[in-house]
């Protein structure tokens, strides 16, 4: 199983709705929106760029969720994600800043 499919149902299960409910609210055809999650959670076939972004947005997660292999990168990306704009720019600060206090010592 692919990390994609691995954190997709993961996340659809988290979320409590149902394949059919992700896909339509994902944008795809009510008709084929359950079979086609399901191929994605079976990693049977991939979504294209476009699916993924939509699929995170109905999730309220970013789409670099679904490609991390690590599970504490993937954690922090759903927090940093979850942050305020403010939020974001202090956690950048104090990150960013670390890191350059490091590189130049």
């Amino acid at each position: 199983m692919s990390t994609f499919s691995k954190r997709l149902k993961e996340a659809r299960k988290a979320a409590g709705i149902s394949q059919q409910q992700l896909g339509i609210e994902a944008g795809i055809e009510p008709a084929s929106a359950s079979a086609r999650m399901n191929q994605y959670e079976k990693d049977k076939h991939a979504p294209n760029p476009a699916t993924v972004l939509q699929i995170a947005q109905v999730l309220k997660l970013p789409a670099a969720y679904f490609y991390s292999e690590d599970d504490d990168e993937a954690r922090l990306l759903v927090a940093f994600h979850r942050l305020s704009r403010e939020e974001r720019a202090r956690v950048m600060a104090v990150v960013v800043g670390g890191l350059d206090s490091r590189c130049t010592s």
